[in-house]
């Protein structure tokens, strides 16, 4: 199918979804979310298309009026200079239509659940993973994001061995979803007498939150088991077993949550973090079904595939899968993370341009 073939079915589309809005009285508040969030999702390429055919037809008026012998010579400058402006606008436009016919990962709208681990290299590994959760308040924060914690397990040095928190706000799956990975930091611990510098890692893992629509979970494959809640160092004990861990049977994924005081919040929480996980072992497997013949240019986003390195006595962050190099490490840990994951985003638009050009 050529380019603007796909472009008339997407206008065709439109119309008949406009259609169906403006005459089918029997349609229940369901159906017609579903079919406005399909017509909204249409709305911004549509309008594209608009403008670039109504610059086409007037690039092909200009053109006549151009080589038309009986018009006025400044008429045909003017003409002219119009024409070559318009002509600058046409590959912009067909870039937009491009990126906006890609397809899209339905998960990028959610909510993400946002998973740190601690790795090799014991405590300096910890403080690690500590500082990566911090980093990603940071950006929550700077994008107008909720972050609230989940799980938390401390070290009682300031460190974490794992920490597990959801993410709240516009599209911050689509954002968060370059992050998964293993982290390796390069610095001086402040325990090293000798100024050597160690190297350790942390493990990230963000997953889109899940809704009781995209996963339904039958209560008898699970195991629920509670315990005593018990922050770092034996602080913050709990005198009932408010903890809960949940293991789903069929898949054997464990989930644990102990930050809540009440068992039954912990439960819900638990409950929110197994349907995410479940749900991106489903989305992973469609998206491997899909690119069962590629490799994304950006990586699998596997856990055990190493995405970024902190140097800290150079002060650089490298992020190996576009061999993105950038000196303001001190930045990026306050959260400024736009620049690595737009280019992330330009990376992936251009494979996935790449294959349906």
């Amino acid at each position: 199918m050529s380019f603007d073939e796909k472009l008339n079915n997407v206008v065709a589309k439109h119309e008949e979804l406009q259609n169906i809005l403006a005459t089918r009285t029997d349609l229940e508040g369901q159906e017609v979310a579903r079919i406005s969030k399909e017509l909204a999702d249409l709305t911004d390429i549509v309008r594209v298309v608009t403008e670039y055919r109504l610059t086409e037809a007037e690039l092909a008026d200009l053109t006549s009026l151009i080589e038309d012998p009986r018009s006025d010579k400044d008429v045909r400058e003017l003409a002219a200079e119009e024409l070559r402006d318009l002509k600058q606008k046409l590959p912009e436009y067909e870039r937009e239509m491009q990126l906006l016919l890609l397809p899209k990962d339905a998960a990028d709208e959610k909510n993400a659940i946002l998973e740190v681990r601690a790795g090799t290299g014991g405590d300096e590994a910890a403080l690690f993973a500590a500082d990566l959760v911090r980093m990603y308040q940071r950006f929550a924060e700077q994008h107008n994001w909720r972050f609230e914690f989940m799980d938390l397990n401390e070290t009682g040095m300031g460190g974490y061995k794992e920490a597990t928190a959801v993410v709240t706000g516009k599209s911050v799956f689509s954002k968060l979803k370059f992050e998964s990975g293993v982290h390796r930091v390069q610095r001086v611990p402040e325990t090293e007498s000798q100024g050597r510098v160690h190297t350790s890692a942390a493990t990230v893992a963000v997953l889109p939150e899940a809704e009781e629509l995209d996963i339904d979970i039958d209560t008898k494959d699970l195991r629920i088991d509670t315990y005593r809640a018990q922050g770092a160092g034996g602080q913050h004990v709990n005198k009932t077993d408010s903890a809960v861990r949940i293991t789903h049977l069929p898949s054997n994924i464990v989930v644990q949550c102990q930050d809540e005081k009440s068992q039954h919040k912990n439960r819900a929480k638990a409950l929110k973090l197994l349907r995410a996980k479940l749900y991106e072992e489903e989305r992973l497997q469609r998206e491997r079904e899909r690119a069962a013949d590629r490799k994304s240019q950006v990586g699998s986003g596997d856990r055990s595939e190493r995405i970024r390195t902190y140097n800290f006595p150079q002060g650089r962050v490298t992020d190996h899968r576009i061999n993105l190099t950038l000196y303001k490490l001190d930045r990026v840990m306050e959260g400024e993370l736009d620049e690595v994951i737009n280019a992330l985003v330009s990376d992936e638009q251009a494979g996935l341009l790449a294959e349906i050009t």
